[in-house]
Protein backbone atom coordinates (compact mmCIF):
# COMPACT_ATOMS: atom_id res chain seq x y z
CA UNK A 1 0.00 0.00 0.00
CA UNK A 2 2.99 2.32 -0.49
CA UNK A 3 1.42 4.31 -3.35
CA UNK A 4 3.95 6.91 -4.47
CA UNK A 5 6.09 6.39 -1.36
CA UNK A 6 5.30 9.72 0.29
CA UNK A 7 4.94 8.39 3.85
CA UNK A 8 8.24 6.49 3.78
CA UNK A 9 10.09 9.26 1.96
CA UNK A 10 8.88 11.74 4.57
CA UNK A 11 10.16 9.38 7.28
CA UNK A 12 13.54 9.23 5.54
CA UNK A 13 13.64 13.02 5.28
CA UNK A 14 12.99 13.24 9.03
CA UNK A 15 15.88 10.93 9.91
CA UNK A 16 14.62 7.35 9.57
CA UNK A 17 17.60 5.17 8.73
CA UNK A 18 15.90 3.00 6.12
CA UNK A 19 12.46 2.35 4.69
CA UNK A 20 10.82 -0.52 2.86
CA UNK A 21 8.05 0.32 0.38
CA UNK A 22 5.59 -2.46 -0.45
CA UNK A 23 3.05 -2.13 -3.23
CA UNK A 24 1.44 -4.61 -5.60
CA UNK A 25 1.29 -2.19 -8.54
CA UNK A 26 4.33 -2.34 -10.82
CA UNK A 27 3.66 1.28 -11.82
CA UNK A 28 3.59 2.38 -8.17
CA UNK A 29 6.87 0.54 -7.51
CA UNK A 30 8.46 2.31 -10.50
CA UNK A 31 7.25 5.71 -9.24
CA UNK A 32 8.54 5.00 -5.72
CA UNK A 33 11.97 4.15 -7.13
CA UNK A 34 11.98 7.36 -9.17
CA UNK A 35 10.89 9.41 -6.14
CA UNK A 36 13.59 7.86 -3.96
CA UNK A 37 16.17 8.77 -6.60
CA UNK A 38 14.85 12.34 -6.97
CA UNK A 39 15.09 12.81 -3.20
CA UNK A 40 18.53 11.20 -2.93
CA UNK A 41 17.29 8.30 -0.82
CA UNK A 42 17.83 5.40 -3.24
CA UNK A 43 20.46 3.88 -0.92
CA UNK A 44 18.13 4.02 2.10
CA UNK A 45 14.92 2.81 0.44
CA UNK A 46 13.99 -0.71 -0.63
CA UNK A 47 11.06 -1.19 -3.02
CA UNK A 48 9.23 -4.53 -2.85
CA UNK A 49 6.65 -5.14 -5.55
CA UNK A 50 4.27 -7.57 -3.82
CA UNK A 51 0.92 -7.76 -2.08
CA UNK A 52 1.28 -6.21 1.36
CA UNK A 53 -0.66 -9.01 3.02
CA UNK A 54 1.80 -11.57 1.67
CA UNK A 55 4.79 -9.44 2.63
CA UNK A 56 3.55 -9.16 6.22
CA UNK A 57 3.69 -12.95 6.52
CA UNK A 58 7.14 -13.34 4.95
CA UNK A 59 9.29 -10.20 5.36
CA UNK A 60 12.53 -12.08 6.08
CA UNK A 61 14.21 -11.35 2.74
CA UNK A 62 13.74 -7.58 3.09
CA UNK A 63 14.77 -7.67 6.75
CA UNK A 64 17.91 -9.59 5.85
CA UNK A 65 18.85 -6.94 3.25
CA UNK A 66 18.38 -4.29 5.93
CA UNK A 67 20.30 -6.24 8.56
CA UNK A 68 17.28 -6.14 10.90
CA UNK A 69 15.43 -8.77 12.93
CA UNK A 70 12.05 -6.98 12.74
CA UNK A 71 10.62 -3.61 11.79
CA UNK A 72 10.56 -0.80 14.35
CA UNK A 73 7.70 1.01 12.60
CA UNK A 74 5.14 -0.28 10.10
CA UNK A 75 2.91 2.26 8.35
CA UNK A 76 -0.27 0.90 6.77
CA UNK A 77 -2.22 3.17 4.43
CA UNK A 78 -4.44 0.90 2.35
CA UNK A 79 -7.12 1.97 -0.13
CA UNK A 80 -10.09 2.41 2.23
CA UNK A 81 -12.63 0.28 0.39
CA UNK A 82 -10.27 -2.51 -0.69
CA UNK A 83 -9.35 -4.17 2.62
CA UNK A 84 -10.99 -5.80 5.60
CA UNK A 85 -9.27 -3.91 8.39
CA UNK A 86 -9.89 -6.51 11.10
CA UNK A 87 -8.25 -9.24 8.99
CA UNK A 88 -5.40 -6.98 7.90
CA UNK A 89 -4.54 -5.78 11.41
CA UNK A 90 -4.83 -9.23 12.93
CA UNK A 91 -2.41 -10.58 10.32
CA UNK A 92 0.08 -7.80 11.14
CA UNK A 93 -0.30 -8.29 14.91
CA UNK A 94 0.29 -12.03 14.56
CA UNK A 95 3.25 -11.72 12.17
CA UNK A 96 6.16 -12.49 14.50
CA UNK A 97 8.64 -12.13 11.64
CA UNK A 98 7.35 -8.61 10.90
CA UNK A 99 6.90 -6.95 14.30
CA UNK A 100 8.19 -7.65 17.79
CA UNK A 101 7.97 -6.21 21.27
CA UNK A 102 8.10 -2.42 21.07
CA UNK A 103 7.37 -2.20 17.33
CA UNK A 104 4.92 0.53 16.35
CA UNK A 105 2.16 0.07 13.77
CA UNK A 106 0.55 3.19 12.32
CA UNK A 107 -2.75 2.63 10.53
CA UNK A 108 -4.68 5.09 8.36
CA UNK A 109 -8.38 4.28 8.04
CA UNK A 110 -11.65 6.04 7.14
CA UNK A 111 -13.76 7.70 9.84
CA UNK A 112 -16.77 5.82 8.44
CA UNK A 113 -15.27 2.58 9.74
CA UNK A 114 -15.79 3.70 13.33
CA UNK A 115 -13.10 3.25 15.95
CA UNK A 116 -10.60 0.41 15.81
CA UNK A 117 -10.34 -1.83 18.90
CA UNK A 118 -7.92 -0.92 21.73
CA UNK A 119 -6.11 -4.29 21.53
CA UNK A 120 -5.60 -6.50 18.48
CA UNK A 121 -4.70 -10.20 18.71
CA UNK A 122 -3.87 -9.79 22.39
CA UNK A 123 -0.53 -8.08 21.69
CA UNK A 124 -0.97 -4.93 19.59
CA UNK A 125 -2.08 -2.18 22.00
CA UNK A 126 -3.66 1.13 20.94
CA UNK A 127 -1.53 4.09 21.97
CA UNK A 128 -3.21 6.99 20.11
CA UNK A 129 -6.13 7.42 17.75
CA UNK A 130 -6.76 10.76 16.01
CA UNK A 131 -9.21 12.15 13.48
CA UNK A 132 -8.10 14.39 10.58
CA UNK A 133 -11.14 15.20 8.44
CA UNK A 134 -12.32 11.90 6.90
CA UNK A 135 -9.09 10.18 7.94
CA UNK A 136 -8.36 8.39 11.20
CA UNK A 137 -4.82 7.61 12.29
CA UNK A 138 -4.27 4.89 14.90
CA UNK A 139 -0.93 4.17 16.51
CA UNK A 140 -0.44 0.74 18.06
CA UNK A 141 2.52 -0.73 19.89
CA UNK A 142 3.30 -4.44 20.05
CA UNK A 143 3.59 -5.36 23.74
CA UNK A 144 4.52 -1.83 24.86
CA UNK A 145 7.14 -1.45 27.56
CA UNK A 146 6.44 -0.04 31.00
CA UNK A 147 7.38 3.50 29.95
CA UNK A 148 4.58 3.68 27.35
CA UNK A 149 0.99 4.48 28.26
CA UNK A 150 -1.86 3.06 26.14
CA UNK A 151 -5.00 5.13 25.66
CA UNK A 152 -7.84 2.60 25.30
CA UNK A 153 -10.42 5.38 25.72
CA UNK A 154 -9.44 6.69 22.26
CA UNK A 155 -10.40 3.40 20.63
CA UNK A 156 -13.62 1.42 20.16
CA UNK A 157 -14.98 -1.60 21.95
CA UNK A 158 -12.65 -4.61 22.27
CA UNK A 159 -13.24 -7.38 19.77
Amino acid sequence: FAGCGSVGIEALSQGAGRAVFVDYSKEACKVIGENLELCGFEERGLVVCAKAEGFYQAPERALQRLGRARFDVVSITPPYEEVVYSDLLTSVAEADALVGDGSFVVVEYPVELGLLPPVIAGRMVGMKNRKYGRTMLAIYCVRPGVDLYPRPEEFGDPV
